[in-house]
């Protein structure tokens, strides 16, 4: 019998992550099965609890139930601690482990795809949510020579910013404060590209070369055009959406799948 397992989410039926880990699966040579579960808003904790009686092995968590994964989890790795959240879970006997490989899937997109070393590198991350919460580990991991959280609440990024201040040079405000400083990368993880909107950005933001990330994938976002209109390249997020699956599916397999045939298939679609 193949192994189980499963994304849950509200809603689920947009997902890419069957088609993502089937393909990793028929790669890998592994025996699995990996579906899409719609949880009840009220009911992610005995709809997670009646897959594994079910012989679920693991199962990835999107919107709005990262939250209620990390406190279902009875142990979590430090970038889960970090993120405050959980999008991995892993089933074993009476433990189940909880991480969040989204950082580290941006930070592979950003590095391995897109050929960007982070290293001394003045990076801008604007929001100061979950998203963004989730991937500042990490990318203060590669070593910026600054990282700067700008959002519209200014309060909320100073707080952000103080959460991971022994993590390496981070800081916090409102985007007023953005004027006259460039930077190499910008990462968007507002929800603004959902509404069709653009924080207030000024103009002369983008370094030469700069890369800007949206998170959003499958659309062209008023944040990319306006990066693209001002001399930046452009990336969404569907690279890192493929790499953070295939980060879970290395901590549940113990093999990591090739994913730029999986990109360009998607991309190709």
């Amino acid at each position: 019998m193949s192994d189980r397992y499963a994304v849950f989410g509200n809603p689920i039926a947009h997902s890419k992550s069957p088609r993502i880990h089937a393909e990793f699966a028929r790669q890998t040579g592994q025996d699995l099965v990996y579906e899409a579960i719609l949880a009840p808003l009220d009911g992610f904790a005995a709809a997670l609890a009646a897959f594994r009686a079910g012989g679920g092995r693991g199962a990835n968590v999107t919107v709005p139930f990262k939250e209620q994964a990390h406190a279902l989890a009875t142990r979590r790795t430090p970038r889960a601690e970090a993120a405050g959240a959980v999008n991995t879970l892993s089933f074993e006997d009476d433990a189940i482990l909880g991480d969040n490989t989204d950082g580290a899937g941006l930070v592979r997109d950003l590095t391995r795809n897109l050929g960007l070393s982070l290293a001394g590198k003045r990076i801008l991350l604007m929001g100061a949510g979950g998203a963004a919460r989730g991937v500042l580990l990490p990318l203060l991991e590669q070593g910026p020579a600054a990282l700067c959280i700008a959002n519209r609440t200014p309060d909320k990024a100073v707080a952000l910013a103080a959460h991971f201040r022994t993590a390496g040079p981070v800081e916090g405000g409102g985007y007023e404060a953005l004027a006259g400083r460039r930077f190499e990368l910008v990462v968007n993880a507002t929800a603004a590209s959902l509404a069709g909107e653009l924080p207030p950005l000024p103009a002369e933001l983008f370094a030469p070369g700069a890369l800007a990330y949206d998170m959003m994938y499958g659309r062209d976002t008023p944040f990319l055009a306006y990066a693209r209109e001002r001399g930046a390249r452009t990336a969404d997020g569907l690279g890192m959406l493929v790499e953070q699956a295939a980060e879970a599916f290395c901590l549940w397999r113990g093999v990591r799948p090739e994913t730029g045939p999986v990109i360009a298939q998607l991309r190709g679609e």
